[in-house]
Parts: structure tokens; C-alpha cells; sequence
């Protein structure tokens, strides 16, 4: 629940002011107005200027901090006084702030999930509608090592997935870098040697089509540059309207190689997240609205949108899943028959666990087929480059014996 500072007069015409927690501004001002006193002004109560700069805290010592929390209060420990443990022993000075306004909220009256709501750039929806869940259920310390499992499992597959596409990355970079600098400045050394057979045209036409391009990389290189560094912007302005990024989702699941890696990846979020939400007693459409949040995919969340229209309305999750065609068949039946055994989070988080080992098999093999791609790419080039420079050489050879 949010917080809000007012600046009121009481019943004797004195200004006072002060903080409340309300639903919203219409809530706070019939709260006051139930205390005798006059609001003047309504405002959120925003947390420090020097915590509203910091926008991310490294995953990994999220879950550290949660699971730490979650260890003190299974040992009986008050939670003002866990949480003030924890902001002391932290040595991200950022991270500290945030808990210092954290226990400060919770020492207002607060609950700890309304404190964490307060910092949406660094605690995303799940951990604060999980710990809400558990401060409402009396499982609070289990909800907080659920939530250090989760985001703990969940940078661990960032981080593999990284280190995984990282070396074909660094691979066309330095290949392509490679290509540019022969082209540019090794290729041109050899044109006035093959003056003579351009003006008697004997020049092979390879030769010709390589000298071409170097003679354009070189004469309008930095217009292409600034070309392509155009394009990029135009496209990153694109990416950021609704429609490019539909459009971006819709290109992921379609790329021939990844697209069957992206949707499984997608699926896999959706079911950890909705599995871990419906394990921590939070209701199923909110759950299913963070669940399609978290997909990162607009396609998925489209289609997870009509199903909760089809939840609301008292029917099954499984239905508009399949009709949607984006969720693999099987999946798709382990949820009904999941629905109909009534143990739909326990089967969520086993289908998450199937489908990122069959991800990682494919980011696997495709990875090792990429690799070796593009080293004979490499390699091609360079051969291309060769046997254009070598075949005048050849010819004059030829001429002169």
C-alpha cells in the first residue's frame, strides 16, 4: 500500500502535517477526514533523492539479502531487527540505502511488502506479491527463500546463457574487424601492380569485384558508418514504440535456429513464475498477470492474456493456451490434467525444469554448430580474398613465360 504525506489543519485551525498509508489519494483524504482534521495537501511519499538514483541492484545479492532475511526470522529473530542486521553486514552501499528506507517504512507501520513496493526499479512485482502473500498467510520466512531460490536460479541461467553465446559474439566481431582491415588497407597495396592488365581489361573479375569494394569501403567507409550507426538508432527508436517490440517478439519465435530456443525459454519463465506465485498461496490472476509479464514476450503474453479472460470467467487455463498455437503441446497437457488433479504449481515448476534442459541442450548444439560456421566463414573470405589477388599474378606468370 502506498504512502503519502499530507499537510493538513486540525479542528483548531493548526497545520500538521505527517505520512499515512492509503490505497490512494481519495483513501488518504477520507482517513483524514475521519481523524477531525482538514487536508490541505496530498502528496506520495517519495523515498530519498539519493535511493531514487539507484536503479538496480545486482541479482545475485538479491538473493543473498533474501535468503539471509529469511535465516533470521526461522531463528526467531524480530523483523525491524533482521532487517537492520542484514543493512548492516551489506557492502553494496546502494543496497544499504535501500534497506535503511525499508526498515524505516516498516518501522512507520508499514509491512515489509509494502515497504519493498516502494523501490519498483530494483523489487519486481513477483517478490513483492510473494512476501505480501506470505506476511498475509503467516509463511513469511518461506516466502523469502522461495523468493532467493528463484532470483537466484534465474540470474544463473542469465548468466549461462551469456557465457554461451559470448565466444560466436567475440568470434564475428574480431572476424569481421579482420575482413574490414585486409580490405581497407592490404587489398589497395596491389592496384597499381595490376594497372596494366585493368587498362588492357585482362583483369579476372574477381579481382575487379574485390578492388571495387575495397576502393568503396575506403572512399565511403564513414559514410556507411554513420549510415549504419543511423540505422541502428532509427531501429532502436522502433524497438522502443509497442509496435516494434510486437514486431521484435514476433521476428524472435521465427528466427529458423532460435526461435524454437526463445518460445521455450519464454514458456519456461511463465511456468516458474505462475508455479512459484500459486506455491505462495498468491491468486491466480494475479499471478497469471505477473506470469505474462515476466515471458518477455508480447506473443505469449497476448495469448496468456485471453486466458485469463477465460479464468475470470470460471473455465480452464489449458484451453486458450493450445488454441493460441505459441505453447508446446505437451505442455499445454500437463496443465489440464495438472487443473484437473488440482496440483497445477507443483507440475509448473517441473515443466520449467523440463524445458530449460531441452533449451540448454539446443542453445548446446547450437552453439557448437555456430562456432565452427563461423570460422569456415572466416576462413572463406580470407580464401576469396587470396585467389582474387593470386589469379592476375598467375595470369602474368603465364604471359610472361
Amino acid at each position: 500500500m502506498p504512502e503519502f504525506h499530507y499537510t493538513a489543519r486540525d479542528s483548531d485551525g493548526q497545520k500538521v502535517t505527517g505520512t499515512l498509508l492509503a490505497a490512494g489519494r481519495r483513501e488518504a483524504a477520507a482517513t483524514l477526514s475521519a481523524r477531525a482534521v482538514f487536508p490541505l495537501e496530498i502528496r506520495d511519499a517519495a523515498p530519498a533523492v539519493a535511493v531514487q538514483k539507484i536503479r538496480r541492484i545486482p541479482a545475485q545479492l538479491q538473493a543473498v539479502t533474501f535468503g539471509q532475511l529469511a535465516d533470521l526470522l526461522r531463528s526467531g529473530v524480530p523483523l525491524l531487527r533482521a532487517l537492520e542486521v542484514v543493512e548492516k553486514q551489506t557492502s553494496h552501499a546502494g543496497l544499504r540505502q535501500v534497506l535503511g528506507e525499508v526498515r524505516h517504512a516498516v518501522e512507520q507501520g508499514a509491512s515489509l511488502a509494502e515497504a519493498l513496493a516502494r523501490f519498483p526499479r530494483i523489487f519486481g512485482e513477483m517478490a513483492v506479491n510473494m512476501v505480501r502473500a506470505g506476511g498475509e498467510g503467516g509463511f513469511l520466512e518461506e516466502a523469502l527463500s522461495r523468493i532467493a531460490d528463484f532470483t537466484e536460479a534465474q540470474d544463473d541461467l542469465k548468466k549461462r546463457t551469456f557465457g554461451a553465446v559470448i565466444y560466436p559474439i567475440v568470434l564475428a566481431v574480431v572476424g569481421g574487424t579482420i575482413v574490414t582491415v585486409l580490405l581497407v588497407f592490404f587489398v589497395p597495396m596491389f592496384r597499381e601492380f595490376f594497372a596494366r592488365l585493368d587498362e588492357r581489361n585482362e583483369l579476372p573479375a574477381l579481382t575487379k569485384g574485390l578492388l571495387g569494394l575495397s576502393d568503396t569501403l575506403r572512399s565511403y567507409g564513414l559514410i556507411i558508418l554513420a549510415a549504419a550507426a543511423g540505422g541502428v538508432f532509427f531501429l532502436r527508436r522502433k524497438l522502443g514504440t509497442e509496435s516494434g517490440r510486437l514486431w521484435r517478439d514476433r521476428m524472435k519465435l521465427r528466427v529458423p535456429l532460435g526461435g524454437p530456443i526463445f518460445q521455450q525459454l519464454a514458456v519456461a519463465r511463465f511456468c516458474r513464475v505462475l508455479g512459484t506465485l500459486l506455491r505462495n498461496g498468491v491468486p491466480i490472476l494475479r499471478s497469471l498477470e505477473i506470469a505474462r509479464e515476466a515471458t518477455g514476450n508480447r506473443i505469449l503474453g497476448a495469448a496468456i492474456g485471453e486466458a485469463m479472460e477465460n479464468v475470470t470467467a470460471g473455465q480452464a487455463l489449458a484451453g486458450p493456451l493450445e488454441a493460441s498455437g505459441q505453447f508446446p503441446p505437451a505442455v499445454v497437457e500437463m496443465i489440464a490434467v495438472a487443473e484437473q488433479a488440482n496440483n497445477l504449481e507443483t507440475v509448473l515448476t517441473n515443466i520449467a525444469d523440463t524445458l530449460e534442459k531441452r533449451m540448454w541442450r539446443k542453445l548446446d548444439i547450437a552453439v557448437r554448430l555456430l562456432e565452427p560456421l563461423l570460422l569456415i566463414v572466416m576462413a572463406g573470405l580470407v580464401l576469396l580474398m587470396t585467389i582474387a589477388l593470386m589469379l592476375p599474378i598467375l595470369k602474368m606468370s603465364q604471359t610472361i613465360g
